[in-house]
């Protein structure tokens, strides 16, 4: 009964969400390169400080001290976790899905989150599933309740999750990022597993090399369809981003066409800007 009147008391002087967030705790996953933190990871910070609580990040990769170093300067991150082995060369899901369900059973957190990018959306719904959750993917605005698209972005849904563990995917470009600064985080690193899997091998990967802002976080994108014809007259676009300090984007008819590589494709089946 004592309970049931604090609750109450609590509940009208709009305290109880504040009392119930300092039970909350998330897993951000970080997203790079080995070298440096990709700026997905900022943005996600963003969101995860919105649900208040601790906040841990995973950095998983081969040699990525740096990228930890990086990350250390947050505020507001309790701890960072570095899973630093051979097996997390590629970045699969079927390496990493072991080494976070791992942390989770160990550290149990409320929220799990990771950008919504390729490497974002192909890991957290397989952790969903192995938890036995539902993932709310693309998660925009607000993170409690999930705010998401849906319908190929045309319509916006509203989501509050009764799950345990909430698996969620954000997009970056509903989040500023953030500053990585002003805080002195410390690091720790996880005993080494056995994460390795044949399931799928990681074989090589081919990086393309811009001076351009990358094109998910650029303030200016220029961005061309199929009626330019053909690859050659793109370059028109590039010189016209460059002066405006931005990134080339293209429509997936462009891209089918072979005007140029995929990793210029912009919309629901490439990349999600918000120049």
């Amino acid at each position: 009964m004592m309970f049931s009147k604090c609750s109450r008391h609590l509940l009208k002087s709009g305290k109880l969400n504040s009392y119930l967030r300092r039970f909350e705790s998330t897993l951000v996953i970080a997203e790079h390169n080995n070298e440096k933190l990709l700026p997905i990871t900022q943005n996600t910070l963003t969101a995860a400080k919105k649900l208040g609580g601790d906040i841990t990040v995973l950095v998983a990769g081969s040699k990525c001290g740096s990228v930890a170093e990086q990350l250390s300067k947050a505020s507001g991150v309790a701890k960072i976790l570095v899973a630093d082995s051979e097996a997390f060369l590629g970045f699969t899901p079927e390496s990493l899905t072991p080494l976070v369900l791992a942390t989770q059973n160990q550290l149990n957190f409320t929220h799990i989150l990771a950008g919504a990018t390729a490497f974002g959306k192909s890991l957290l719904p397989r952790i969903a599933a192995k938890l036995d959750v539902s993932p709310a993917i693309k998660s925009i605005a607000r993170v409690v309740p999930y705010t998401v698209t849906t319908s190929a972005s045309n319509a916006i849904l509203t989501l509050k999750s009764k799950d345990p563990v909430k698996v969620v995917t954000i997009r970056g470009t509903s989040f500023e990022a953030d500053p990585l600064e002003g805080g002195s985080v410390q690091t720790e690193a996880i005993p080494a597993g056995d994460y390795k899997t044949d399931l799928s091998q990681w074989l090589s990967q081919e990086l393309s090399k811009s001076d351009r802002p990358e094109l998910a976080g650029a303030k200016v994108v220029i961005s061309g369809g199929r009626g330019l014809k053909s690859g050659d007259n793109f370059k028109m676009l590039y010189e016209l981003a460059d002066k405006f300090n931005g990134a080339v984007g293209a429509s997936r008819a462009a891209v089918d066409a072979g005007f140029v590589p995929n990793e210029l494709q912009v919309g629901q089946t490439g990349k999600i800007v918000a120049p």
